[in-house]
């Protein structure tokens, strides 16, 4: 009963987000849109490492490489097909082949918790070198040049479905990513309420005792992975789609740093709290870009440092555990209340 209103409050939540991505462009500025644009992509990035550490138990440091695989895959579609939507498509499938076999090797080869994550940094940094690798001519996919360092400009953004002449506007790209956040997180939800979800969390919490219930542990997890790749492949389609163009630096280690301290501030072992440090810290680093007095890397660093000493749940998790602390003292006001009232 609890998981059921807990799943209706999210829905009902949900919704009324939806209501505000549809009228934040009769609202907002057309700048501030293509920053909420960019913030709602990398939101979706955001939860796909809370997905697969927060509830699968898996620290991967490489979610770049799926997000820069997608991006790239989805600029090399987009440039061939001249549609988004196989461009989409090839965004998410891409990604996902390369976490099923990445994730065979390491969780089928029994690498520990500490290896996976060194070996998804050191694969990350190998696609940043190969990547930029590329330029000159003769590295191209089709009519797609890769560009090197220099990347690939002028990639085609979102058409309407079956319309390529149809070149959606910035207001309506916002539309498009916003929602996408939304899905991808109420999906989520789903997936986690499900006996799939309990599973993994159960391997989670002890993957011997899950291993002796008569589960795979290796099977599960690497489902687990491949879903985080999906959901890191997509966030590059929409990633490259706001700012029609991509680049090897999308494979940088400084992103992959951040993704992970996104999911430390917002909360790990949650779906919104990726969400809310993501927000919180692209805005900061955004605000913090304006001016020339502070460093952002070194208040990213600085405020890293006070959350795990402070706060080491995160935001969302804190928030919760107050507010249930105050529910018992409350209900408990109440009910003195309604005795003083009947006495």
């Amino acid at each position: 009963m609890q998981k059921l209103n807990e799943m209706r409050v999210a829905l009902i939540c949900a919704v009324i987000a939806a209501a505000g991505v549809i009228a934040a462009p009769y609202y907002i500025d057309l700048f501030q849109i293509m920053q909420l644009t960019v913030f709602a992509a990398m939101a979706v990035l955001a939860l796909s490492l809370g997905f697969i550490w927060g509830y699968g138990g898996i620290l991967s440091f490489g979610q770049t490489s799926f997000f820069g695989l997608g991006a790239y895959a989805y600029a090399v579609a987009a440039i061939n097909f001249g549609d988004s939507t196989g461009a989409i498509v090839m965004a998410i499938l891409i990604p996902v082949i390369f976490a099923a076999l990445l994730g065979y090797f390491m969780i089928y080869g029994g690498v520990s918790d500490v290896y996976l994550g060194v070996i998804t940094l050191t694969v990350s940094l190998i696609l940043f070198n190969l990547v930029n690798s590329t330029a000159g001519d003769f590295y191209k996919i089709g009519d797609a040049r890769l560009g090197g360092f220099n990347g690939m400009p002028a990639i085609p953004t979102f058409n309407m479905p079956g319309d390529p002449g149809y070149i959606l506007s910035p207001e309506q790209a916002w539309t498009v990513t916003g929602l996408a956040l939304i899905v991808v997180y109420i999906g989520l939800r789903v997936l986690i309420a499900s006996t799939f979800g309990r599973i993994i969390i159960a391997i989670r919490e002890n993957e011997t005792r899950a291993a002796l219930l008569g589960y795979d542990p290796r099977f599960y997890k690497l489902l687990t992975f491949m879903i985080g790749g999906a959901i890191a492949g997509f966030a590059g389609a929409l990633y490259v789609n706001w700012g029609a163009f991509v680049s090897p630096t999308i494979f940088a280690l400084g992103l992959s740093a951040q993704i992970i301290i996104w999911v430390i501030i917002g909360g790990r072992g949650t779906l919104i709290g990726p969400v809310i440090g993501c927000l919180l810290m692209q805005w900061m680093v955004t605000a913090i870009g304006g001016q020339q007095a502070l460093d952002a890397n070194f208040i990213l660093g600085a405020i890293l440092i006070v959350f795990v000493l402070l706060v080491p749940k995160g935001i969302a998790p804190t928030v919760v555990d107050l507010v249930k602390s105050r529910l018992p003292k409350a209900k408990s006001d109440t009910a003195n209340s309604n005795a003083k009232v009947k006495a």
